[in-house]
């Protein structure tokens, strides 16, 4: 059977690094493509005309993530991998509790990392059942660490990442009593657009995440457990 893969947050950075990853590995994938110019995904799916499914997806909307559900159902009988690494941060969300704090943008927050992945993943869900991997993968963050936490603002982004974890280990404790699981992932401080402009101070490139990323995910068995794996790009278990 084809293996078909599906991620969010395609258009660059990590998303489109995963999607790359999964198109070397011989998957057929389907990108959730937020921007409409999104030229770096667009030479791909030059590259692999037969393998790359472009999808119209913004996860902070229920009706674009039922219309992008039933664009891929219209196109394939499973999903194997779905990937749920579509994510957003603000700039405001730097406040403290010694300052105003910026209500409606976290909650914007919310809506896209957390509540989005959780919409994604139930409208797939149909179709992971198809799958005998039925494997989510959410894309968190060392800030949705409570054990690890040092951080004394960004509360919007830490709480929604905490929130997907929480997510996960909900969705894991469902999947597994029929055949799948849940991976989380702290993909590193990466070279990304997260605030708008590329940092080029992270450490690690979208392409070195998504390769150690995408290594973990294809031995995802040595992971079952009555838990969600929840790892570093290393593959080291993070503390929840």
């Amino acid at each position: 059977m084809n293996r078909v893969a599906c991620v969010t947050g395609a258009d660059r950075g990590l998303g489109l690094s995963l999607v790359h990853s999964l198109l070397e590995k011989q998957f057929s994938v389907f990108a959730g493509q937020y921007m409409r110019d999104a030229d770096e995904l667009k030479a791909l799916k030059e590259e692999y005309p037969e393998q790359l499914e472009l999808i119209p997806l913004d996860i902070g909307s229920k009706d674009s993530v039922k219309q992008a559900a039933r664009a891929i159902a219209s196109r394939t009988g499973h999903v194997d991998i779905l990937i749920n690494n579509a994510g957003i941060i603000h700039s405001a969300d730097d406040a403290t509790m010694l300052v105003d704090m910026d209500d409606d943008g976290m909650a914007e927050i919310y809506n896209v990392n957390t509540l989005g992945a959780l919409r994604v993943s139930n409208a797939l869900m149909g179709l992971l059942l198809q799958s005998k991997d039925k494997l989510i993968v959410n894309i968190s963050s060392e800030a949705g660490s409570i054990g690890r936490n040092k951080r004394i603002n960004m509360y919007g982004y830490c709480m929604s990442k905490a929130a997907l974890n929480m997510q996960s280990s909900l969705m894991h404790n469902h999947l597994k009593t029929l055949g799948g699981q849940v991976m989380v992932f702290h993909p590193g401080w990466m070279k990304t657009y997260m605030h708008g402009e590329k940092n080029e101070q992270a450490d690690i490139s979208p392409d070195v995440s998504s390769d150690q990323i995408i290594s973990q995910v294809m031995e995802y068995k040595k992971h079952l457990g009555d838990e969600p794996a929840y790892l570093d790009v290393d593959g080291n278990t993070w503390p929840w």
